[in-house]
Parts: structure tokens; C-alpha cells; sequence
């Protein structure tokens, strides 16, 4: 019963989080970097009201607007950063894990080096070499996506790497060397499709690990600028002095979107643990 609420509570925020970045040049009733309109400029840290549901920020946007704007840059980082994770990864982890050897051994050495290294710092790291000062659209998402991608690789990796030792020994793949398969049939065929079992699981943690990892570039100035791109992140870096002189409404909502999407995105992930663990299914029965 728990299990099934976690996953109800879960993909209903994800559901909810996909949908508003969908939907957010409809639902957004201004523009992220908009600062005016026909009865001039908005003004800065107005109190939430008819106007400006959720109030202003010191800069005069509309912080209902971010926030929906924000879900998109969220979204479109996930989906950059993950699937870049996934493909260079599982890659590697497969061949490391098939190969073995020396290859073996000096892929997984770097990769717990990787480890060892302070992710956030890391992604700081790549994304000024990436973005080299731009904070553009494309710059910034590029930047927080390849950042977030050197951090998440080594996961993939390890998780598949292990998988693919496991699966290599195997009764039908030695069946299938002794019937002739070539060396890349095996590996990508019988080997990898037994091996990706675990990766929806590690796929949500990333996703979510995401999302913390853009918002820490952007509060801490590494994001995008505001007439780029919306993101929560540089929004929470705007709203910091806001809060000790009373303003709540520049901070509390893109940080309460930050709190919802990483809560839904995790419930979900561990939910799939319970499910893909017949241990910790039989415990929640």
C-alpha cells in the first residue's frame, strides 16, 4: 500500500512538472525575460496580487512566469544530460565490462577518480569550459548538460560494467560463441539486452541529481542569465537578500518547484527499487 502511494505521489509531480514544461508558453501569462507590457514596466518586488500572481522579482520579472519557464530549462537539461549519460556510459561500461584486461582496469580507475572528485566542484569546472563565459540559452544548457554528464558517466559505467561481468559467463552466451556469433553480436545482442535491467532506476536518481545540479550552477552564477533562459537556480541567487528584508515571494516558489520535482522524480525511483528488489517487495507486502 505504501509503495503504491509513493508511486501515485510521485508521478503525479513528475506529471505535473513534464506537463507545466510542456506547456509553458501557453500557461505562463508573460514572457521569462518580459518587463513590461502596454501599462509599463511591471516594477520590482511587487506583493503578489492580480496582477502578478506570485509578485515580482528585485529585477521586475514576473515570478510566476519564471517558475513555469524554469520547469522547461529543468526539462530540457534532463533530457539532454541523461540521454548524453546513457549513450557514452552503457558504451563504455560494456566494453569495460567485455573486454576487461587492462582496458578494464583503466576505465574504472578513472572513473573512481571521477568519483572521488567533488561532483558539484566538477560540474563547475566542466561548465566553464564549456560555456567559457556565455551564458546564452545554448551555451548555458550545453554547459549544465555536458557538466552533468561528466558526473553521471561514471554511474552508468560502474552499474552496467558489473551487469555485463555477471552476464558474460553466461550459459547462452557461450552457446552463442560456439554457434559462431561475431564478437559485436554478442556484446550488443545477448550481453547488453541482460544488462540494463538496473538503469530506470539510476535513470531517475540522475534526473533528480540533475535538476540540484543546475539549480547549484545557476545559484551560484555559473547558470544562465535571466534574458536567456529561465532556471530556478539563479532565481533562489536573486531572491537571497529578498529574504532577510521580508520579501518571501522572490524565493519560496522556485524553490518549493525545485523541492516538488526532485520529491516526485525520487519517489519514483524508489519505487522502482522495491519493484526491481524481490527482497524489498516481499518487505512492503
Amino acid at each position: 500500500m505504501t509503495q503504491r502511494v509513493m508511486v501515485l505521489i510521485g508521478a503525479g509531480l513528475a506529471g505535473l512538472f513534464v506537463v507545466t514544461a510542456l506547456l509553458a508558453p501557453v500557461l505562463a501569462p508573460r514572457g521569462y525575460a518580459q518587463l513590461q507590457d502596454g501599462g509599463g514596466l511591471f516594477g520590482a518586488q511587487q506583493h503578489p496580487g492580480a496582477g502578478h500572481l506570485l509578485g515580482t522579482t528585485v529585477t521586475g520579472y514576473d515570478v510566476f512566469s519564471r517558475v513555469l519557464w524554469g520547469a522547461r530549462t529543468a526539462l530540457l537539461v534532463i533530457l539532454l544530460s541523461v540521454s548524453l549519460s546513457l549513450v557514452f556510459g552503457v558504451l563504455l561500461g560494456l566494453v569495460s565490462g567485455y573486454v576487461g584486461g587492462r582496458l578494464d582496469r583503466a576505465l574504472v580507475g578513472v572513473a573512481d577518480a571521477m568519483y572521488a572528485f567533488p561532483s558539484l566542484l566538477l560540474s563547475i569546472l566542466v561548465a566553464i569550459v564549456v560555456s567559457q563565459g556565455r551564458s546564452s540559452l545554448v551555451g548555458g544548457l550545453a554547459a549544465a548538460a555536458v557538466a552533468v554528464t561528466v558526473v553521471f558517466v561514471p554511474q552508468y559505467l560502474r552499474v552496467v560494467r558489473a551487469e555485463v561481468v555477471r552476464v558474460k559467463g553466461e550459459a547462452f552466451v557461450d552457446a552463442a560463441r560456439v554457434i559462431g556469433a561475431g564478437r559485436g553480436r554478442i556484446m550488443f545482442h545477448h550481453v547488453l539486452r541482460n544488462s540494463v535491467r538496473s538503469l530506470p532506476v539510476v535513470v531517475t536518481v540522475n534526473a533528480s541529481e540533475a535538476i540540484l545540479t543546475l539549480a547549484g550552477l545557476g545559484f551560484l552564477g555559473f547558470g544562465i542569465e535571466p534574458n536567456s533562459a529561465a532556471e530556478w537556480g539563479y532565481d533562489l541567487n536573486k531572491a537571497v537578500p529578498d529574504v532577510t528584508a521580508g520579501i518571501w515571494w522572490t524565493a519560496v516558489p522556485p524553490g518549493i518547484a525545485i523541492v516538488l520535482t526532485v520529491l516526485g522524480i525520487t519517489l519514483i525511483g524508489e519505487s522502482l527499487t522495491d519493484l526491481t528488489d524481490p527482497r524489498l517487495r516481499r518487505r512492503s507486502a
